[in-house]
């Protein structure tokens, strides 16, 4: 069973959301700049029209949360403690972390092959040219 969390937190100056999610393959996270406060309703319509667009960290392996029945009351006192403002939880951050840490390395891989082309082709631009110097054209 796959189970799915999403935490809204206000980051000043910006409210964010967090998206969390158990797979087979293991725990990833994803995060979303909302802006201004959304109201339920907001929340609602957007998870329900962009949820499968979020870009999700890749998956790292953990125990998978048990879900236990518990005592209604202890139910209600933890569903009390859980709306009071707190952090994103540690896994969260790592898992955002490592998708930006993965994000980075892509985007050098592509800035260092963009370099290489365009030192190509100066230098094949400056062959040329010395090419044509030395004929006297």
């Amino acid at each position: 069973m796959d189970r799915n969390v999403f935490t809204v937190l206000f980051q000043p100056p910006f409210w964010v959301g967090i998206a969390e999610r158990w797979e087979a393959a293991g725990y990833s996270a994803a995060r979303v700049v909302f802006g201004a406060e959304p109201t339920d309703a907001q929340l609602y319509e957007w998870l329900l029209r962009e949820w499968h667009r979020l870009d999700f960290s890749p998956a790292a392996e953990g125990e998978r949360p048990v879900t236990q029945r518990k005592n209604p009351k202890r139910a209600l006192r933890e569903a009390r403690e859980a709306t009071q403002v707190r952090g994103v939880s540690t896994r969260a951050q790592e898992a955002l972390s490592r998708q930006r840490e993965q994000e980075g390395l892509e985007r050098q891989s592509r800035n260092r092959q963009r370099q290489r082309e365009e030192a190509e082709r100066k230098y094949l631009l400056h062959q040329q040219k010395k090419r044509e110097k030395k004929r006297g054209r």
